[in-house]
């Protein structure tokens, strides 16, 4: 039963990586490299496997060591570097992938290989301890919660004790020694939390975090995911096996998503959120709230430039807007991933106009990519009066919502069904609350950006959304919260506007116009209804 991996670099790669065998995003990641995109090598463990291993079936778990291990050898090959070696050490990231994107829904684990010896070899390699340790806490953690199922909350105590103990603001202000310390006190937690340490035996904690990724296609919000959006045909996962890049190595490095037009509005604009000195799980987990395209500019031009130029390419390569992953590793773009960028459906309908305009598209593609939308209900909702803002936040979809607070998913449920609209209040994003945002009309989270994959869920169903509301703080033990000077309890009303970014107390009447783009549909219909079949 061995398989063999398929391979991706920009030299070298397999002939042809299909996503039905390597899942979207490794299909993807090839066409980048085919490109001549800077991508780092990769090699992937194909969807197949995932039944049979999810099974336990021996056959499948061999086979998986098997192509682990031919993959490692060729990953050592192109980077020349060795997993487990204390002197120059091969670092990777394990990712899921499915044949359909399901953003934030799967897991993956960054850093692998670290341990105590290959910890010091990276600090010989690079000349940065902070770097070092920074990555090797981030492996404690990712591993303990993806693997052993360990609650991330201890992780956020103990980091926020170290960093009230060292007397810093924010994690990055923590030097080596403290994250040297934090790292010990984080395996000393995932010890008690699941009475099993995380290995320091790389190729353990390689075929533990490939198996655990493959499972992840099992879990709670990956089924509810894909019963929403009707994908109950997939058959599984993909894995990928990637080269680390590093966008925690300092302030000339980073992590950011971009997307090649705003998935909220439609607008042709390069959408950008970006964290320095972060790997990409900070942008995307919606923990931490990022900057945008400006001040990646301001410090990196010449990466902004890169970005702008390289998502263009990949927009007219893929003939599709585009939701695209990034990582700077000291002033060096490294292209991650892309996939088509799920938008609004007002974004859809514009997107796909502008694309026929453009020539990218012709329109009968255009109007199979709206098929799926109820084009007679689309509207441009806004409020009918206006009402004084209490608070402001970072808008992550448009639109606009008036609902009854809940503080998470269960409560939001509860409220649905006496017909009340729900608006779900939440400290950040997050894809465990997917079942929540898909009863709520609207969506608001105390930090956050707007690329976070659950908020990337929220405008594909079409919620309202607002993220990084600075002024929200949520006492959940009592179930309540204060946004500014306002004391909001579960059951109050509250509306969102997603245009404006404002939150105001109360419920307020809608009002909706129809876009433009309905009239330009609409005789496009009426042409292809004329031509024979």
């Amino acid at each position: 039963m061995n398989e063999e991996p398929l391979f991706i670099a920009r030299r070298g790669s397999s002939p042809l990586v299909t996503a039905e065998i390597a899942g979207s995003k490794a299909a993807q990641l090839w066409r980048m490299a085919q490109l001549g995109l800077d991508v780092p090598p990769a090699f992937v463990l194909p969807a197949s496997l995932c039944a049979a291993v999810n099974a336990g079936e021996k056959d499948a778990l061999a086979a998986v060591q098997y192509t682990l291990d031919v993959g490692i050898a060729w990953l050592e090959g192109i980077t020349g570097r060795r997993f487990g070696d204390s002197r120059q050490p091969l670092l990777v990231s394990v990712r899921s992938g499915a044949a359909a994107s399901m953003p934030g829904m799967l897991d993956t684990i960054l850093d692998i290989g670290l341990n105590e010896q290959t910890v010091r070899g990276m600090i010989r390699m690079s000349g940065n301890p902070r770097l070092a340790f920074d990555s090797f806490r981030r492996l404690v953690q990712g591993y303990a919660e993806v693997v052993a199922h360990v609650p991330g909350a201890g992780f956020e105590r103990c980091l926020s004790e170290m960093m009230q103990r060292e007397a810093v603001a924010q994690e990055l202000d923590l030097d080596p020694e403290a994250l040297e310390r934090l790292t010990s006190e984080f395996r000393e937690y995932a010890l008690r939390a699941s009475s099993h340490a995380v290995p320091m035996d790389p190729r353990e904690q390689l075929q533990s975090a490939t198996i655990a990724v493959y499972r992840s296609w099992e879990s709670a919000r990956a089924k509810e995911y894909r019963r929403l959006n009707h994908l109950e045909e997939l058959k599984g996962t993909a894995v990928t096996v990637q080269a680390m890049v590093f966008g925690n190595s300092g302030g000339r490095s980073g992590a950011g998503v971009a997307f090649s037009r705003n998935p909220a509005t439609g607008v042709r604009e390069l959408y950008v959120d970006f964290l320095f000195d972060a790997q990409g799980e900070d942008v995307v987990s919606g923990r931490r709230t990022p900057g945008h395209a400006a001040r990646l500019a301001g410090r990196l031009p010449d990466v902004a430039k890169a970005l702008a130029e390289g998502v263009t390419r990949i927009e007219t390569e893929m003939r599709d807007a585009q939701d695209v992953e990034f990582t700077v590793e000291d002033g060096r773009l490294y292209f991650l991933q892309t996939r088509a960028a799920k938008r609004t459906p007002l974004a859809a309908l514009r997107i796909a106009v502008d694309l026929v305009h453009e020539s990218l598209i012709d329109v009968k593609t255009a109007l199979a990519r709206l098929a799926p939308l109820d084009i007679g209900t689309l509207g441009m909702a806004r409020f009918a009066t206006p009402a004084p803002a209490v608070a402001t936040a970072i808008s992550a979809a448009p639109g606009v919502a008036s609902g009854r607070v809940a503080f998470d998913s269960l409560r939001a449920k509860e409220l649905a069904t006496t017909g009340a609209p729900v608006i779900l209040v939440r400290p950040e994003t997050s894809t465990e609350d997917v079942e929540g945002f898909a009863l709520a009309a609207g969506i608001l989270t105390a930090v956050g950006g707007r690329t976070a994959h659950a908020a990337v869920v929220a405008r594909q169903l079409g919620k309202v959304c607002l993220v990084g509301c600075r002024a929200l703080v949520i006492d959940e033990a009592n179930r309540a919260a204060t946004l500014g000077d306002a004391a909001i309890h579960e059951g109050d009303w509250l509306s969102l506007d997603g245009d404006r970014g404002e939150i105001s107390l109360g419920e307020r009447a809608v009002v909706t116009e129809r876009p433009p783009e309905l009239a330009e549909i609409a005789r496009w219909q009426t042409q292809a209804a004329k031509v024979p079949a």
